[in-house]
């Protein structure tokens, strides 16, 4: 196999990764701030449509998924959802992709160590926000440089804690909604009475898109992590789309029962004050003591959660890109304990660095590597599709485990419709600004192949 040679011929990370820590490191990308915060925001710009908009979404992403599982069957050991391109496309498509996406973990592990700390912040008081970040950002680097087993363990604890957060919510908030309430009545009227159930209009649903797609980002992270598990390739492929089948079950269930107990009005007027989740606001209406607290908590392990993986798969991602040639070759050396150090730091040192521009006097920058993020892995997940449609022609029927979805007629759906998301970005108010601003960095990595890769072998 093509992939043979290459792999082979790089250093090797170790298998110490289970297939239950593989389940949950996906689970920690999918499920961080977005959320537990973000929530307020898409159910204040399109109501309880919202449910609609995040569906559509979740359809998008599981064809993705699909196409890149059918690719990490066929073609064992590759890495990064980012080198199928490569293999597709060339080194360009490999190179640019993969830096992409690299960029676009490093600005998440930023962001969730910012939501993190300010979360913290409420009981360390004195102490800076991007102190806490920082601090933050530290120790999860140092569970990242232990060993990809610790690791694993760290995030199997933290992702858990998340999901069976999220399903205590679903049960109490159901029995409320149900009619285990003072009115005795169920209360699921309020998905439709206050303006309806699309009372923005279907437009917004679509628009809707554009921003919900960001928060179900975090599956393709099996395939990085399948690179350091003792399980089976076609074991961890089928783990790409069930998960986030499961993830979009409970997004939409938790949602829905959000909407269902707290009018979706006062989850609207609640995001101009802007100091309290939905999660929140739901389970102190149901009468749920220190609510707040509560919440707050979970937050912070969701949030740590996503820092940690981000962390882990930015470092991976740099990882392979040394072992390609795209990077530099001291990024690529393992330490005795197994894991790419120097390539955990240097993500680590560069989201760090980000962390203090969220302040008053390097707001625009920060803004800007924010925004610049915005329509980034709408690009990667472009790839990925584009990549499974060529390289399907290349693989033998009897090394194909694993399918895509209505082949080819599901890729060329998931493409279509991602550029869709794109369009519509481009006609949004606010997200253009994002479209342009990632366009522009993926314009400069490009630039930056013909600089310093053209010439490689």
């Amino acid at each position: 196999m093509e992939t043979a040679a290459v792999i082979e011929s790089e250093p090797q990370l170790t298998k110490s990764l289970r297939s239950r820590h593989v389940a949950m490191i996906s689970i920690g990308g999918i499920i961080g701030g977005g959320l537990f915060v973000n929530t307020m925001v898409y159910i204040s710009d399109m109501g309880p449509a919202v449910l609609v908009s995040y569906l559509l979404t979740g359809l998008i992403v599981l064809f993705v998924m699909r196409a890149l599982a059918e690719m990490a069957t066929a073609r064992h050991g590759v890495g990064s959802c980012t080198e199928y391109s490569r293999f597709a496309m060339g080194n360009l498509a490999g190179y640019t992709f993969g830096w992409i996406y690299w960029y676009f973990w490093v600005v998440v592990v930023a962001y969730e160590a910012i939501v993190g700390a300010k979360i913290a912040s409420q009981w360390l008081p004195g102490i800076p926000p991007w102190a806490i970040g920082l601090t933050l950002t530290a120790l999860l680097t140092g569970s990242n440089l232990l060993s990809a087993r610790s690791y694993g363990e760290f995030e199997f604890w933290f992702s858990s804690i998340k999901v069976a957060a999220i399903i205590v919510f679903i049960l109490v908030a159901a029995s409320y909604a149900f009619g285990l309430n003072p009115t005795g009545a169920p209360t699921f009227n309020n998905l439709v009475n206050d303006g309806g159930f699309a009372p923005k209009g279907w437009s917004a649903v679509l628009v809707g898109v554009v921003s919900l797609v960001f928060t179900l980002v975090g599956a393709e992270i099996t395939t990085v992590a399948a690179a350091e598990s003792e399980a089976g390739e076609k074991i961890i492929a089928k783990l790409t789309t069930n998960l986030i089948v499961r993830m979009l079950l409970f997004y939409v269930l938790a949602i829905a029962l959000i909407i269902a107990v707290v009018p979706w009005r006062e989850v609207a007027a609640q995001k101009e004050i802007g100091v309290m989740s939905p999660f929140t606001m739901a389970l102190r209406t149901v009468g749920v003591p220190g609510a707040p607290t509560i919440m707050d908590a979970i937050i912070l392990v969701a949030v740590l959660s996503c820092l940690n993986s981000g962390i882990y798969v930015g470092s991976r991602v740099m990882f392979g890109l040394s072992s390609r040639g795209d990077a530099p070759a001291f990024l690529r050396k393992i330490d005795r304990r197994g894991v790419p150090a120097a390539a955990i730091l240097v993500a680590s040192a560069l989201s760090m660095l980000i962390i203090p521009l969220d302040g008053p006097y390097s707001q625009d920058l920060y803004s800007f590597l924010l925004n610049a993020s915005g329509a980034l892995m709408i690009f990667v997940y472009i790839g990925v599709a584009s990549s499974q449609l060529i390289l399907r022609k290349r693989t033998p029927p009897e090394e194909l485990h694993v399918r895509a979805w209505f082949h080819p007629w599901g890729g060329y759906f998931a493409i279509a419709a991602m550029v869709a998301v794109l369009v519509a970005m481009a006609l949004t108010p606010g997200k253009n600004t994002e479209l342009m601003a990632s366009t522009i960095l993926a314009a400069i990595i490009v630039a930056s192949y013909f600089v310093f890769r053209r010439n490689r072998a």
